[in-house]
């Protein structure tokens, strides 16, 4: 089993960035691939990106692509997501997830373990 604490959220203005992150416990970080997922007001929870065991894949939903970066640091049992020039629809609570599936999925029903979330606002 595994806990995921997430930390980095806040308050931005659009055009600017976050990071953040999610950190794991227990020493099986490595054999999970890790998501992230967020959730604004009145919408279904949706995938944003993922990324594999050993963090040579990675996978984002269009609407980050190209502003947004998932990576991890298996030894710190950690993984992050920068974002850069947020807009006002990038507001949401993100979460982190952990899944034993071998390929990365965008599918929330393929993750085991969640975080709290850490909360995003983007100011327009």
């Amino acid at each position: 089993q595994v806990q995921l604490v997430e930390s980095g959220g806040g308050l931005v203005q659009a055009g600017g960035s976050l990071r953040l992150s999610c950190a794991a416990s227990g020493r099986t970080f490595g054999s999970y691939v890790m998501g992230w997922f967020r959730q604004a007001p009145g919408k279904e929870r949706e995938f944003v990106a993922a990324i594999s065991r050993s963090g040579i894949m990675t996978y984002y939903a269009d609407s980050v692509k190209g502003r947004f970066t998932i990576s991890r640091d298996n030894a710190k049992n950690t993984v992050y997501l920068q974002m850069n020039r947020l807009k006002p629809e990038d507001t949401a609570v993100y979460y982190c997830a952990a899944s034993t599936t071998v390929v990365a999925s965008t599918s929330e029903y393929e993750y085991d373990y969640w975080g709290q979330g850490t909360q995003v606002t983007v100011s327009s």
